[in-house]
């Protein structure tokens, strides 16, 4: 399984950057997992959209989903001149029910709702999302293949559940918005770098890849924090290249 990291912003990019958006490849399958701001951009450096096979969103806020409003207009030009003959799938959660209802557009997407526990296949990937503690409803996601388990927290606060969630996974690619600082003063909707180090060794996963990152803010800060509890943590870095 390989990941590619297009964007690893939020709630908004710093100049030159993306926001959140991640492309799993194993068996020719490609799979997108967020489409935030400049996602769909950053994307053709690695793939061919119309190449595609699947999205699914962890949530329907516009820095995990925005681009798919862009994309969609490629989508139908391709329908036009033969290059894509079938609408791509579209996982979402169903809620905020008004964003859920802008995703069809014409023949561009086959929109289906996410559900929390309800096992999801799509080519090698096996998918199983959960929902986690934010404004609105935002799923993690277990993504096991043959060649290895990936864990992606998606937007969340800290929730003990997710320990067990994440157990095991080989990466672990967990959202850090926030420092220690921001917690203390009862900042809502994210972890902080602190907090995802905590989960990652509790659940006792391999390698840890922190995201999300603040777009004003200096990663070394994150990692320091961090390193007290799993030393050996990363930050995600856009075009940067797993293999799981």
């Amino acid at each position: 399984m390989k990941l590619t990291v297009l964007g690893c912003f939020g709630p908004y990019p710093p100049a030159g950057g993306c926001c959140s958006g991640y492309l799993l490849q194993e068996d020719n399958c490609n799979l997108l997992v967020d489409c935030g701001n400049g996602v769909l951009s950053r994307l053709q450096h690695h793939l061919d959209y119309k190449k595609l096979n699947s999205v699914i969103l962890s949530h329907l806020h516009a820095d995990h989903y925005s681009d798919i409003m862009i994309m969609r207009y490629g989508l139908e030009i391709s329908f036009q001149q033969g290059e894509r003959f079938e609408p791509l799938p579209l996982y979402a959660p169903a809620q905020p029910e008004t964003e859920f209802e802008r995703l069809p557009y014409k023949n561009a997407y086959n929109v289906s709702a996410l559900e929390p526990g309800q096992t999801l296949q799509i080519g090698p990937f096996t998918i199983l999302p959960r929902e986690g503690v934010h404004a609105i409803p935002s799923m993690a996601f277990r993504i096991r293949t043959a060649s290895g388990i990936f864990v992606y927290s998606g937007d969340t606060e800290f929730d003990s559940g997710l320990e067990e969630f994440a157990s095991g996974a080989d990466l672990f690619l967990c959202e850090a918005n926030f420092l220690e600082e921001d917690i203390e003063k009862g900042a809502p909707n994210h972890l902080s770098s602190a907090q995802a180090a905590q989960i990652a060794a509790a659940a006792g996963v391999k390698r840890l890849c922190l995201t999300h990152h603040h777009p004003e803010r200096n990663l070394d800060q994150y990692l320091a924090e961090a390193q007290k509890y799993f030393p050996e943590v990363e930050a995600a870095r856009e075009g940067q290249t797993y293999i799981i």
